[in-house]
């Protein structure tokens, strides 16, 4: 059985710096007040043996079990502990007892988690849980007595008494290995379970495999067939495909000779055009001077238009002057038959009177008094008379104006034939075009219509100056 030699221990709880603790043969005792770490030695041999669970370790992780600091020294991030254990005799396990003296070490890293060490080599907490086992100890071991643990060992049952048993004949290591070997034979018969599972799986897919490799032996006959079809398709397409190649090539020979026959009417027209190019300029020439030709044409043919619509006015305006006139003839002749018919009372009137004065003096003065009348209306029909005079005069001025309208008319009738006469010899030199012939169709037409309305203000000044005679 190994012996515990030294125990070293860096960072752990309040052991903040690197202490050791020789344990020699006999009985090794800590002697000290409460608060001293008393109990911190016992948990580092715990937890350098294997111990996992914080709660033994009197902590709420396993990081508590590094030093966290003090009101004087900061904390580490580091803990350590060491257990130098005697094997000169040789009875560690058999992987371990090749040396004398075996040193088991678990470091722990704040946010890295713990490792194991034997001699310098890093192994697995299993590995180092058997080892104890094997020496009758470890974390878990009854040869570690706390405080109330021998009460509840006599207050044990039978069951916990056994393992108590079993760990002083020493078969720990035995138990935790058959525990070890349960847990893998377990771990082989779910994998055989699943195995078998696979297996049915596995026959299933093969079924299906071989229903596929018959379609795929299947699927091989037809392509070959298919290839076969597809050469002798391919074949046929390839006869059909020289024949239009060369009916193609016979076709191709006879499109060349078209086009060399088209080449040629093409030399041909292209002749004719330079030709035609070469008289093109004459040509615009003649037509640019037709146009400039045609817009003084198209010119003046307004300007005629507007002219005709102002004498259609000055028309309009002659008439209604002649309605006036006309009615103030009628007035003018009511007026006269009037004065005549006053004229021929008055008279009569006058031969009465005179007729009465030689025969009655006593009517005298009434007949005076008529006579005075008859002055009156007299005069009144004098200043009517007057009035149509003036009127008649007004009337005169405006037959004037007509007459002067007249003759303006007749000046730009003159005017227009002039400009006849020359569009005449210009669409002589022009050579007499269609579009010329047309334009000067419709300037003998516009100096046409002209003449008729000079004609016809003619005929309505005289008669204007007829009715005014």
């Amino acid at each position: 059985m190994v012996q515990f030699g030294k125990l070293k221990l860096s960072g752990f709880k309040s052991f903040v710096d690197t202490t050791e603790l020789y344990i020699d043969p006999g009985m090794t005792g800590i002697v000290g007040p409460n608060g001293c770490g008393k109990s911190n030695l016992v948990e580092a041999l715990r937890w350098v043996m294997g111990e996992n669970s914080p709660k033994r370790m009197r902590g709420g992780g396993m990081e508590d079990v590094i030093f966290a600091g003090s009101a004087n020294r900061p904390g580490r991030n580091v803990a350590e502990v060491a257990l130098s254990l005697d094997n000169s005799d040789r009875t560690a396990p058999a992987h371990f007892n090749e040396y004398a003296e075996i040193e088991v070490s678990r470091r722990i890293e704040r946010g890295e988690g713990s490792n194991y060490r034997v001699n310098g080599k890093e192994v697995r907490a299993r590995d180092v849980q058997l080892l104890f086992a094997d020496s009758a100890t470890g974390a878990h071991s009854t040869a570690l007595v706390s405080q109330g643990r021998i009460g509840a060992l006599i207050n044990a049952k039978p069951t916990e008494r056994r393992a108590l048993l079993e760990e002083a004949a020493g078969i720990t290591g035995l138990h935790s290995r058959r525990h070890e070997a349960e847990l893998r034979l377990k771990a082989a018969e779910t994998n055989l379970e699943r195995l078998d599972d696979i297996v049915a799986t596995l026959e299933s897919q093969l079924q299906g495999l071989k229903k596929q490799a018959r379609q795929a032996s299947r699927y091989r006959n037809l392509a070959r067939h298919i290839r076969r079809h597809e050469a002798l398709l391919l074949h046929l397409q390839g006869l059909k495909a020289r024949r239009a190649k060369a009916a193609a090539e016979s076709q191709l020979a006879e499109a060349e000779r078209k086009v060399g026959a088209l080449m040629e009417t093409t030399a041909s027209a292209a002749t004719d055009q330079a030709e035609a190019a070469g008289a093109l300029p004459e040509l615009r020439q003649a037509e640019a001077a037709a146009s400039a030709a045609l817009q003084r044409l198209l010119a003046e043919r307004t300007a005629l238009e507007q002219e005709e619509a102002r004498v259609s006015a000055a028309r309009e305006q002659a008439g209604h002057r002649l309605a006036q006139i006309e009615g103030d003839q009628q007035r003018a002749q009511t007026l006269s038959d009037d004065a005549a018919a006053a004229q021929s009372r008055l008279a009569a009137e006058r031969q009465g009177l005179e007729e009465a004065i030689a025969g009655e003096a006593d009517q005298r003065g009434a007949a005076q008094e008529r006579a005075q009348a008859a002055r009156t209306q007299l005069t009144a029909t004098e200043d009517a008379l007057s009035a149509q005079a003036s009127e008649l005069a007004a009337e005169e001025a405006r037959g004037s104006a007509v007459e002067r309208r007249a003759e303006e008319l007749a000046g730009r009738i003159r005017k227009l034939r002039g400009q006849l006469e020359t569009v005449e010899q210009e669409r002589a030199a022009l050579g007499g075009q269609a579009q010329d012939r047309e334009a000067l169709a419709a300037a003998e037409q516009a100096v046409s219509e002209a003449e008729r309305l000079l004609a016809t203000r003619k005929a309505e000044a005289e008669s204007a100056s007829a009715a005014l005679a």
